[in-house]
C-alpha cells in the first residue's frame, strides 16, 4: 500500500525526475505553455503553481524596483528569489521570430511578470487543454499554459 506516499514516479529515479520536472517549470515560466502528457502535466502543475505562490505572498515587494523598497522587504525579496533560484535554472532562451535569441531571467519573470499578474488571484493560475493521443505510443497529450 502507498500510504503518504503521494505524486507519479514516471519510473525515474529521484534526481532524474526532479531534473525532469526543473526543465519542464523553466520552460512553462520562460513560453508560458508547453505541450506534455497528461501525467507529466497534472504534477507538473503543482510544482509551476508553488513557484508562482511564493512569489505572489510577497505581495507589491515582488514587482516594486530595488532602490524603492524598504531593508524588510529587501530582505523577504531576497529570501524568495533564493528559494526559486533553487528550484529554476537562472536564464532561459527563447527564439524570437527572425530567429534571434533571446535570453530572459526566469526568477525575475516569475517575480516581476508572473506575481504582479496573479495578485487578485487566489490559486489556479494554470490550464490544462486535452488534446488528444500521441501517434507513436497513444499516450493523453495535452497543453499546460498559464491562465
Amino acid at each position: 500500500m502507498r500510504h503518504h506516499n503521494a505524486g507519479r514516479k514516471f519510473d525515474r529515479n529521484t534526481s532524474s525526475r526532479r531534473a525532469m520536472f526543473r526543465n519542464l517549470a523553466a520552460n512553462l515560466i520562460l513560453h508560458e505553455k508547453i505541450q506534455t502528457t497528461d501525467a507529466k502535466a497534472k504534477e507538473l502543475r503543482i510544482v509551476a503553481e508553488r513557484l508562482i505562490t511564493k512569489a505572489r505572498r510577497l505581495g507589491e515587494a515582488a514587482y516594486t524596483p530595488q532602490d524603492k523598497l524598504s531593508e524588510g522587504d529587501k530582505a523577504r525579496r531576497l529570501a524568495t528569489k533564493r528559494l526559486l533560484s533553487a528550484y529554476l535554472p537562472r536564464w532561459g532562451t527563447r527564439t524570437e521570430k527572425g530567429g534571434e535569441q533571446k535570453k530572459i531571467d526566469l526568477v525575475e519573470k516569475v517575480l516581476v511578470d508572473l506575481g504582479k499578474r496573479f495578485a487578485s488571484r487566489p490559486g489556479g493560475y494554470t490550464r490544462i487543454v486535452k488534446l488528444g493521443p500521441r501517434r507513436g505510443d497513444n499516450a493523453p497529450v495535452v497543453i499546460l499554459e498559464l491562465v
